[in-house]
């Protein structure tokens, strides 16, 4: 027999801490290959080994452990594969920020030592995330946590790269590139970020060579016209026909620059005449190729003006801009100035506006690599939920670019490929090498850029699990099963592992990708440092508990939308977890005599018994379907309906009678066992979603078995769905609740029976009543039940309602108190007269009907309106007394 207390009060931080140590402790989240089990596997989104939990953190690994959980009591082998990302560009700007702090830089380190400290710095701060993780309860193989830069996930990455460079899908080439002048590197296209901004459109005047003519072009960026080596039209445009192929005089700089038609130009924007800048625009770049063009790089990596600027040289972009204008007006070139609205880019790490500049980087070639990974897609092989996502997926692989792969760090992933500078050979290999395979010299330097931080998380699901080796891991847990994540990063991520786990791990990564939305505030803003609207979910944990925390995550979760965090919603979650806190310690309390191997013949459950077997096999039932289709908020609230107002608000209080009866032992044992059955196997439903309570609960009423995670998912051997017995249960409690709202309604004292009167238009359903009318009187204090068959004449002076074809009557005389309700009403009725008077005269004085907005005036006039109403109510309730 268990420990039949519990405390009082819900405390969680008494008990999820050493529930999570039992745990681990015990090497229930371990798993090892089991052959002869069907495997299920998630690898973790890895955070950053820079990184604390916030609300994206917290939504996304509650769904995960939700769903391992639930599978490893489904009795699958269950694999949560942890582990963190190096960050490259995060944690860099760490140990940067830490070395200022010490006076000095990288630069004065060197690399060998500023990579030292980086890993110095990983070793001490990058394990806090994965302990805040335990705190919200992630039953991860902690035994088998990964890093990006381990030795094995960094074998993995150097064996893609070489092989890629191999089939000549990576090459080294210039070509414009996003480029971050705070972080210093070139960015992907998908790390630039860009948001709608207000800005400036300058119409500046460029000579035709040799006339007294001017082309005027409008520009958003004056300053880069350093580098202008053409200026372009469309070839239609009848305005620039006749000046195709003159020369134009750049201002300022005096520069020659051919005008050429190219149907890229847009006729419509600004004058339809644009300056090409190939080393700093993209699309300029690529009418630069067309056109034989020069491309001149007018700035720093910093975002200052390069030595080929004259005068403005060294000024950042910005102070060039404002001196430049000024200049281009002194002298006559600058037109006019119009404001101008546009999306401009932010690198997604220090929202610094991304400079695009042409630079020699490495990149993938993707065409052959999106393919294939579209096809697994379309194919259904692998699938997205919700479907919507697909087509976004599909959409941004459909027409993807080379990727730029490499990033002027020092912290990551190095490229693996040695320029010999005797023979002028690039050589790219799996292995160090100190000798020029080519000539021999041993004059050789590595590249200095590492890699894309995505490019080695793009191997996660695979090399976690041992590729390039062949390992049985591989074998049991590869493709793995789900990949929960956020919509923001499907093509940062997901599409790459797609991409990369059919290339080198033979198969797609993952079967389903669960996409969830994001956490907003109240306001449906997202969360930020800069509004300062985070909220930090270990504090919400160490206030009110992990299982709060959790459960509020996932109820009125719908996957793929964005949900709002709100603290009342915080607040719902944990009384829902004091209300089964108290449940549980109700029936404990009444567990005295219990007999675990005692189970009822069918014959001795009562109606109340038959419903809540009923009611929790629907509710096991719709749990479960809902989980396998990833529908987990309503999984939740399904769960959260059952236990507060069926099984709490309902079936407990029908109990307590049977319980608190000792004389009667055998109905008191029967209720012992449906209460103790259906409390244990809820718990079990309930504990993917809040894993800690029901830990704690399981472990003190009766069970089998070490741990409530490792128990068995309910499959309703016992409990079975009965129609009639629901039917039923549901008439007489509607038939309660009615008796209950005209009582309400008659401010019938607290207590106080009355005799209900009941007509049945089904003769199976008066049975029903008549066996159990005892649910009236302790519920409802209606008491005594009489059946009413005399159709001539109706009862007097009753309140009345209908549910489920019963028509019930409650008889007015001895339910109230007449004359002390008289006075209460008549005295309400002289409180009514006053407010009424009160607003007559306000809504008279000429004063305030003249000063007082007309939606003020209006919203006195309908609360005139409402005492009203409310007194002539009152006043019918009083001739309604009078007559008993």
């Amino acid at each position: 027999m268990q420990e039949t207390n519990i405390p009082k009060v819900y405390d969680p931080q008494s008990f999820e801490k050493k529930w999570y140590k039992f745990w681990e402790d015990n090497k229930l989240f371990h798993a090892e290959v089991e052959k002869g089990k069907k495997p299920y596997s998630i690898v973790i989104p890895p955070p950053n080994v820079t990184g604390q939990l916030h609300m994206g953190h917290a939504m996304d690994n509650t769904l995960q452990d939700i769903l391992i959980r639930f599978h490893r009591m489904r009795g699958y082998n269950t694999l949560w594969m942890p582990g963190c990302d190096h960050a490259g560009i995060a944690t860099q700007a760490k140990v940067d920020a830490a070395l200022r702090e010490e006076g000095t830089s990288r630069h004065e380190l060197g690399r060998k030592k500023f990579v030292e400290r980086a890993w110095q710095w990983k070793e001490k701060f990058g394990s806090r995330i994965m302990y805040q993780l335990r705190s919200l309860g992630s039953s991860c193989d902690w035994d088998r946590e990964r890093f990006t830069m381990d030795e094995g996930c960094s074998k993995a990455v150097r064996e893609v790269f070489v092989r890629l460079y191999e089939e000549g899908l990576i090459y080294q080439g210039t070509r414009i590139t996003n480029w971050c002048p705070h972080c210093n590197t070139a960015l992907s296209d998908i790390e630039v970020e860009h948001e709608t901004e207000m800005g400036h459109l300058y119409h500046i005047r460029y000579q035709v060579e040799n006339t007294d003519e001017f082309v005027e072009i409008a520009t958003t960026r004056p300053e880069t016209m350093f580098g202008d080596t053409g200026v372009a039209v469309h070839p239609d445009d009848e305005r620039y026909k006749a000046l195709v192929g003159k020369t134009l005089i750049l201002p300022i700089v005096g520069r020659h620059i051919p005008l050429f038609a190219d149907s890229y130009v847009d006729p419509q924007f600004g004058t339809g005449a644009v300056k090409v800048t190939p080393a700093h625009d993209p699309n300029d770049f690529e009418m630069g190729q067309r056109h034989d063009l020069e491309q001149i790089l007018v700035m720093t990596n910093d975002g200052r003006m390069a030595a080929n600027t004259g005068k403005y040289a060294g000024m950042d972009r910005y102070e060039c801009r404002r001196c430049l204008v000024e200049d281009l007006k002194e002298q006559g070139f600058l037109v006019k100035i119009e404001e101008h609205e546009h999306a401009v880019g932010h690198c997604s790490r220090c929202n610094t506006t991304v400079e695009p500049m042409a630079s020699k980087q490495w990149f993938v070639k993707m065409e052959s690599l999106a393919k294939p990974a579209i096809e697994a897609v379309k194919s259904g092989k692998i699938k997205f939920v919700p479907e919507r996502f697909t087509k976004i997926y599909c959409n941004w692989l459909e027409n993807i670019r080379d990727w730029c792969i490499s990033r002027q760090l020092w912290w990551g992933h190095q490229i693996p490929a040695w320029y010999c500078d005797s023979c002028g050979k690039t050589t790219v290999s799996r292995d160090d090498i100190t000798v020029c395979p080519v000539c021999g010299s041993h004059q050789l330097r590595r590249d200095e850029d590492v890699l894309d931080t995505w490019f080695s998380s793009g191997l996660w699901p695979f090399e976690t699990m041992g590729w390039p080796e062949e390992t049985e891991e591989l074998k049991q847990f590869y493709p793995t099963s789900v990949l929960v994540t956020g919509y923001d990063i499907i093509f940062f991520w997901v599409a790459r592992m797609v991409m990369m786990g059919l290339k080198f791990g033979g198969d797609i990564p993952f079967k389903h990708v669960f996409i969830h939305g994001l956490v907003r505030d109240s306001q449906g803003r997202k969360m930020s440092k800069s509004l300062g609207n985070g909220i930090d979910p270990v504090e919400v944990i160490e206030k009110y508990g992990a299982d709060t925390l959790r459960f509020m995550l996932i109820t009125g979760n719908t996957p793929g939308n964005d949900m709002r965090f709100y603290w009342e919603r915080v607040e719902s979650a944990r009384n829902f977890a004091n209300k089964l806190w108290n449940a549980s310690r109700f029936m404990l309390m009444n567990l005295e005599g219990f007999d675990k191997t005692f189970v009822p013949e069918k014959a001795q459950y009562s109606l109340a018994d038959q419903w809540i077997l009923s009611r929790y096999a629907h509710t096991a039932e719709l749990v479960t379907k809902n989980l396998e289709h990833f529908e987990l908020g309503e999984a939740a609230r399904s769960l959260y309906e059952f236990i507060w107002n069926e099984f709490c608000d309902w079936y407990i209080e029908l109990s307590k009678a049977r319980l608190y009866d000792k004389e009667n032992t055998a109905e008191r044992r029967v209720a012992q066992y449906v209460l103790s059955y259906v409390l244990e196997h809820t718990l079990r439903l309930l504990h993917p979603f809040m894993p800690f309570i029901t830990e704690e609960i399981w472990q003190h009423i009766p069970h089998e078995g070490k741990s409530i995670m490792i128990s068995s998912w309910p499959d309703n051997e016992m409990a079975k769905i009965n129609d009639v017995a629901e039917k039923n249960m549901t008439a007489v409690m509607e038939t309660i609740k009615a008796i209950r709202n005209i009582r309400a309604q008659v401010n019938a004292a607290t207590g106080k029976r009355s005799e209900v009167i009941l007509y049945f238009a089904d003769s199976n359903m008066q049975k029903t009543f008549t066996d159990n009318k005892g649910y009236l009187a302790a519920l409802a204090a209606a008491e005594p039940m009489t059946v009413w068959t005399d159709k001539s004449s109706r009862p007097e002076n009753a309140m009345t309602a209908v549910v489920s074809g019963i028509e019930i009557y409650l008889p007015m005389a001895g339910l109230i108190d007449v004359e002390k309700e008289t006075v209460r009403l008549t005295k309400e009725i002289t409180n009514l007269n006053k407010e009424i008077e009160r607003l007559a005269k306000k809504l008279t004085n000429e004063g305030f009907l003249a000063k007082a907005p007309s939606e003020v005036v209006e919203k006195e006039k309908e609360k005139q309106k409402g005492y009203a109403d409310k007194k002539a109510a009152v006043e019918e309730r009083l001739s309604y007394l009078a007559t008993l």
